[in-house]
């Protein structure tokens, strides 16, 4: 079988939360991404 590393290790829980952390950054990035992109067609959009 494959050779998993034990999930109570610290070395497995700091890469677990490295791992976590650049997703969350990520994720972060692409919605503020869409929150501008929104914004921007938002005020494309009105006359004025």
């Amino acid at each position: 079988m494959t050779d998993l590393p034990d999930p109570r290790s610290p070395e497995y829980l700091a890469q677990r939360r490295k791992v976590i952390r650049q997703r969350n950054v990520a994720l972060g990035l692409v919605l503020g991404f869409f929150a501008l992109l929104f914004f921007a067609i938002t005020i494309a959009k009105m006359d004025l």
